[in-house]
């Protein structure tokens, strides 16, 4: 990991990209599998921007073989990836509520692989898959194929101003849109 760099990482499904097993109205930008795969509008922007500021990884509660070719369709030279992880990272939860299974994204594994948590950031639509480690989401809304979604352009101004950050964890982050809102972050 770099030294002046904190480590972003990001969610594949609903967050960069949607994928559907039905088609949506409009061409799809790639498929993986049986999915038609849509890219978030300004996810190229996004990219562009955040692998300039912070180290990159991807967390997925999908399959291996999904996320292997998401990450092939989305990132030119996807070795420049700190880490590419899928579902088998994950700890599977019951939520006895909804009779439910769902997926966390436990960061301790990421501080077992050498990231200071208080230097990781992560990136996604499911706030319940990082229960354990709040202080490190970035909650975004989901993206399920809109067109005239614009979540990743506006979020690039609030992630320019916390790669500076000393620590990720003590920044309030659930109202980033209303820090933007009122001049700073």
């Amino acid at each position: 990991m770099s030294v002046d760099k904190h480590l972003l990482i990001l969610d594949l499904d609903e967050t960069l990209i949607y994928g559907t097993e039905e088609p949506l109205d409009r061409p799809h930008d790639f498929r993986v599998a049986h999915y038609f795969v849509y890219r978030r509008p300004y996810l190229g922007e996004f990219l562009s921007a955040v692998s300039g500021w912070f180290d990159l990884a991807v967390w997925s509660s999908a399959s291996h073989l999904y996320v292997a070719g998401v990450v092939s369709a989305l990132f030119p030279d996807p070795t420049g990836l700190r880490f590419v992880w899928a579902s088998n990272r994950c700890t599977r939860r019951f939520d006895p509520e909804w009779q439910d299974y769902y997926w966390v994204k436990d960061l301790r594994k990421a501080k077992r692989a050498g990231y200071p948590l208080e230097r990781v950031l992560m990136i996604d639509d499911s706030p319940e898959k990082l229960e354990r480690h709040y202080g490190n989401l970035l909650w975004v809304r989901p993206f399920t194929g809109q067109q005239e979604d614009t979540e990743l352009r506006m979020v690039l101004p609030y992630l320019d101003s916390l790669r500076g950050a000393e620590n990720l964890r003590t920044i309030e982050k659930r109202y980033w849109r209303d820090a933007l809102s009122a001049g700073g972050a």
